[in-house]
């Protein structure tokens, strides 16, 4: 692996979502990412539709890239030996499982310092290792509703409703590998690691800063507002001839923009609309008003007008348009791997772009135990003694890799 973060080696135990999109922003920034998984069946996303024809998860696939894959059976003293000598060594350990988890099988931060000081141990969790929810499990869902997330979302007078990607999930794992990262720049200056610890609640939490903004200000508790926004009007999805279009003229100028684009001037002189506090007090209005005229044409007529007037717009997009538009290509966001099972694997890149070069998609997501031999060999156990920890259930090697090797 090449990449900013070459030389780190991270061994994760965490799975499903948050965890391993933490280790797969690791590694394709280049750390080595050893993911460990439970046998026999493995992380619970492997069982999470799509299921393939090939009996591969996508859901699985897409979030665990440029990882090698091994299977421990941490309930056998050999398995929990296996595991203490991959920490001994690693620079970070990632793991998602419920408060006092890893204590009981001997492994918890106090016992992994004392075997390896300079130890990142990463924990994220429903809703973190301390306060009174620390022993409580949680979920996306649930930390969506907590945050204060699903309060907002939607339309006026409607129930409560969910982003529809998981955010607090994803946003937990990049919570952590930014935590990771930071705790790796300390470890490079004093040789000590550290618990890096955050929760699905407070990645739900960080998501309000505007909302927290109106009520630690002035009391204000913002309404659900559909695609509009609470500070500045017009700035929402409106419907086209043929489908919708985001419009985002949120300051003076960019309205001023708007209403030529639309030929509409008297929109710029009307005592409603003049300014923003004018136009946020008569928002209904003037949102009909523009409606009325966006119908008219298509979004593509309408995205041609507004990018020669520099108004901030966008269409809204469908998903396969999302992940074929010329953009996102163009940003190496849509990447593939050559998985061997499923084949081809198509997947979502990493967001991040550095100066000096870029890391590479080269890995699929592993085999369930694909990695098992070539890691514990590397770390000092000879084939013979791998042999002996599958007979004794210790550890899991797929015959996949066994035939790749052979």
């Amino acid at each position: 692996m090449t990449g900013p973060l070459a030389g780190m080696r991270v061994i994760e135990l965490a799975h499903i979502m948050s965890g391993p999109v933490c280790g797969m922003m690791l590694a394709d920034m280049g750390a080595d990412v050893i993911k460990v998984e439970k046998t026999p069946d493995g992380d619970d996303s492997r069982r999470f539709a799509p299921v393939l024809e090939c009996g591969e998860s996508a859901s699985f696939m897409i979030v665990n890239r440029n990882k090698r894959g091994i299977g421990i059976n941490l309930k056998t003293e050999g398995g929990r030996a296996v595991l203490a000598r991959l920490l001994k060594d690693a620079d970070v350990v990632t793991e998602n499982y419920r408060g006092g988890t890893m204590e009981k099988f001997g492994l918890g931060y106090e016992e992994l310092r004392k075997l390896n000081p300079g130890l990142i141990y990463c924990c994220i969790s429903g809703f973190g290792r301390t306060g009174p929810y620390a022993d409580k499990g949680g979920f996306d869902l649930i930390a969506q509703g907590m945050s204060g997330l699903m309060s907002m979302t939607g339309e006026e007078g409607r129930p409560p409703i969910k982003a529809g990607s998981p955010v607090a999930d994803i946003n937990a794992g990049i919570l952590a590998a930014l935590g990771i990262a930071a705790a790796y720049a300390e470890k490079l200056r004093t040789g000590l690691g550290q618990v890096v610890d955050t929760s699905l609640f407070e990645a739900g939490l960080q998501q309000m800063y505007w909302p927290a903004a109106n009520y630690f200000g002035n009391g204000t508790i913002l309404p659900k507002m559909g695609s509009a926004n609470s500070t500045s009007t017009p700035y929402q999805a409106f419907r086209s001839r043929d489908g919708w279009i985001n419009i985002g003229a949120a300051n003076q100028a960019n309205y001023q923009r708007l209403v030529e684009v639309l030929e509409m001037p008297e929109l710029a002189t009307d005592a409603r609309f003049v300014t923003n506090q004018n136009r946020m007090a008569n928002r209904d209005a003037l949102v009909a008003l523009l409606t009325e005229r966006l119908q008219t044409r298509t979004t593509d007529e309408w995205m041609a007008l507004f990018d020669v007037a520099g108004l901030p717009a966008g269409p809204v997009l469908e998903i396969p348009d999302a992940l074929s538009h010329p953009q996102a290509l163009a940003r190496d966001m849509i990447v593939e791997t050559e998985h061997p099972a499923a084949g081809t694997v198509k997947g979502i890149g990493l967001p991040i772009r550095f100066s000096n070069g870029k890391s590479e998609a080269c890995l699929p997501a592993p085999m369930l135990g694909q990695h098992t031999r070539d890691v514990l060999m590397e770390i000092g156990y000879s084939a013979e003694e791998v042999d002996a920890l599958v007979r004794a259930n210790a550890v899991l090697a797929s015959a996949v890799a066994a035939g790749a090797e052979a």
